[in-house]
Parts: structure tokens; sequence; C-alpha cells
């Protein structure tokens, strides 16, 4: 078997078998296939596409290419979640504990984040105590004392794809709707989940900026869950402004808090239980999606998601005081806010701009090597919809730096107001084949 060979099956079109794609990802990982060829076989995949059978076997060809991580150890059916990216997305914080306390195991695998603001382990670690440096053995034995843990991701798991997204970030070959699914859903595959429930972003803060290209990510991520032997689902949701009320990572999970006290932002508290009731019925709980949706609003209503979240936080060396003590996290020496500049209902929120500016704040990396400022961030104060007077505040900044300059520049180019009031739509739809 030859690499140019396979490069000109898929130039004219062809559908490759599973020995010749995992020829080509093995021959990658170890080096026998080098670069060059491998940016032709992107190209020629970039114009030429895949079947939903190619895109299976190259997406496990990758979750296999480094660890996996066995969850047989954890009685149940694991289910796990993925959200494509937004500013303002504390689902996990939310949803881990909220599904648990049903009686479905949730063992994840989160990162770090590399933009915006931290990832659901920087966010965790906001947590005086919390460790998520745990060993696979404890992982699970935490899963199946407490049904929830969060660990960080392996340095291994999947080798093939960190290399191919590299190369696809210098090749033009990004925006692959089979190198885009597989990329996603290999790394949920390796983390060894049973079912998995995607949340697919739409808008001007997601990567898919229309709601065509949405769905026909989560048709593509879906159809190679299920393909691949795991029940699958994924929910399009709206991303054209920040999530919930918070964007920072001590911010986020008082806001986790409060959403799991049955209070915080309306928008947050609806799409954790539109994802909720999903990775629930998964789970095997409840005979039909209402069922599950009940199941999941009593546990919010009841206290028993927001006792299992103290479980889970104590469980892996943190406070679980700061459920009602939110001064134990770091907190910020200098606020301020930023005033409307006209009068009448906001329009428009460009989330990347409001991701942007609690960056600038300290709230995310713009690089591997940037330090978070676990306190610093901003609370979104006014919502596309809401009426507001000139003069009235449109977000509240926190920082350990005196100077907001940068950031509140950022917010004002972020907001549109004008006189007619805008309706949004939160759920774009839902995809499950």
């Amino acid at each position: 078997m030859r690499m140019v060979d396979l490069i000109i099956k898929k130039q004219e079109g062809k559908a490759l078998s599973k020995e010749e794609i995992r020829f080509i990802i093995e021959g990658y990982t170890d080096g026998t296939v080098p670069d060059y060829q491998m940016s032709a076989f992107a190209m020629a995949v970039f114009f030429q596409d895949m079947t939903d059978q190619e895109r299976m076997e190259l997406t496990m060809a990758m979750a296999e290419s480094g660890d996996q991580i066995d969850l047989s150890g954890i009685a149940g059916i694991k289910v796990d979640k993925h959200s494509t990216g937004g500013v303002g997305d504390t689902t996990t914080l939310v949803l881990a504990p909220l599904v648990a306390s049903v009686g479905v195991p949730v063992a994840k695998m989160s990162g770090r984040g590399l933009g915006h603001t931290g990832g659901t382990i920087d966010k965790l670690e906001s947590i005086p105590g919390f460790h998520v440096e745990i060993s696979e053995e404890e992982f699970i034995g935490i899963v199946n004392k407490n049904k929830v843990a969060v660990i960080g991701q392996s340095g291994n798991l999947c080798p093939a794809d960190k290399k191919l997204y590299a190369l696809r970030d210098v090749t033009g070959t990004v925006n692959s709707m089979p190198l885009i699914a597989s990329s996603i859903m290999c790394k949920k595959i390796a983390a060894g989940a049973d079912a998995i429930v995607l949340d697919v972003k739409i808008g001007a803060g997601a990567f898919m900026k229309t709601e065509a290209d949405a769905r026909a990510l989560a048709h593509a991520m879906v159809k190679i869950g299920n393909l691949a032997g795991r029940k699958t689902m994924a929910v399009i949701s709206d991303m054209s402004q920040p999530l919930g009320g918070a964007v920072g990572n001590a911010l986020e999970v008082e806001e986790a808090i409060e959403t799991l006290k049955g209070r915080g932002s309306k928008d947050l508290k609806e799409l954790c239980i539109e994802l909720g009731s999903r990775m629930v019925f998964l789970g095997g709980k409840g005979k039909d999606l209402a069922e599950a949706r009940e199941m999941v609003i009593e546990n919010l209503r009841n206290g028993k998601a927001l006792e299992k979240f103290k479980e889970f936080v104590a469980s892996q060396g943190g406070n679980p005081a700061v459920v009602d003590d939110y001064s134990i996290m770091p907190q910020a020496a200098f606020e301020k806010d930023v005033l409307a500049k006209a009068s009448g209902y906001v329009t428009e929120i460009v989330a990347d701009h409001i991701g942007i500016a609690a960056m600038l704040l300290g709230a995310g990396r713009a690089t591997k090597e940037s330090v978070i400022d676990l306190a610093s961030g901003l609370r979104v104060l006014k919502r596309v919809g809401d009426p507001v007077s000139a003069g009235e505040p449109l977000v509240r900044m926190y920082a350990n730096k005196a100077d907001f300059s940068q950031s509140e520049a950022m917010i004002q180019a972020a907001y549109t107001i004008g006189n007619e009031k805008v309706e949004t739509i939160l759920i774009h739809g839902v995809v499950t084949d």
C-alpha cells in the first residue's frame, strides 16, 4: 500500500476502506507518512468529502492512535457531553452534578482553555483545593461511588488528531466537514463514554455561523457516534450572544451554583435542562424524553443537584463551603461598569467581542504560556431584547488591574442599541441521526 495511491484515490472521489484509512493515520502518527503527503490527502478530502462510513473509520483510527480511557469498570451507561464552544458556556459545571443526581454516571475528561476564558478544568480550580490530577483508578472509584468526576485530558489523547489539526491550520483545510467532525468525535470516543450529547453552537460567537452549517456538523457527528456504537444526539443552540450572565472562571462557577439553586441565567438554565434531559434519557433513565426532563427539573427544584455538586467538589479535594460562600474563591481587586450610551433596546451583542474583552481582563489565555487570573472576568447585565436607558450599566468588569480601557472599548463595540425589541431563539433544533 502506498500513500500516493491513496491520495489519488481520494482525489478521484472514491471511498477509502477501513484498512486504507488505518494505514494513513498510523503512518502519519509514527512519521512514515510525511506532512506533505498528509497535506495532499487533507486537501483531497476537503474537495471530495467522505462517506459516513469513511468519516467513522477516520474518527476511530484517530481515537485509537493514543491513550483510550476504559470506563468498563463503572456501572451503568456512561454519558458525556461536548460543546463546540462559545462565550459564557458554563453548562458542564451544571450538567455533571445535575445528571449524576438522577443516577446517570458522568465520567468526564475536560481540558484547559485557550481563548476567552479557561476551560472546565481552570474553572473548577477556582474552588480552593479542587484537583483534577487523579489516577484512572481513583477516577473510576469516585464515579462508581458518587456518579460524577472530572479529570484533565491525557497528554497522549488522539495524537493523530493533534498533528492533523496543526497541519490543517496552515494548509487551508480547517473548514472540512469530515475533518471537523472526526476531530471532535475522536476525543469523545477515546474518553470512553457509551453515549454522547453534543451542543452545537450557532451564531457570531460560534465556529458555525449559519444554521445550515451547524446542522451539517451536527448530522456528521451524530452519524459518526451512532456508527461507532455510541448513542449520540445533538442540540443546536444559540451563541449570537454570551450564553450566561458570567464570563470568567470563578464568576462562572458562581453562576453554575446559582443555576443549581434554581436561579441564575434563564438561558443557561434552559439549555442545561435541554441537554440534561437527553443525557438522562440516553443514560437509561425515564421511559421517554418527557419523563427524563421531569426528572432533571425536579432535581433542580428539590436541591438534589446542588447536594451532588457539593459531593462532587468534596470528592476531588475541593471546599464544598463554596456553595454558601462565594468569597472563598479568588476575588478581583477592581471592578467597573460599562454604561449604555443611548436608550432603547439591546438589539445585538457580538459574543466574540465580549469574550475577547474578558480575555484582556485576564480571564483567558492568548497563548499556551499565558497565566489565567481566575478572579477576572465580567457579568453581562443587559442581554438582547432587554430595555436600557442611557447611563445604565450594560456589563460589569472585574480585574486585578486598574486599567479597563481596552475591554471597555471592546464591550461598547459589541453592543448595539435600537428602537425595536428583538426576540431571540435559544434552541434551533435537535439532531438524532
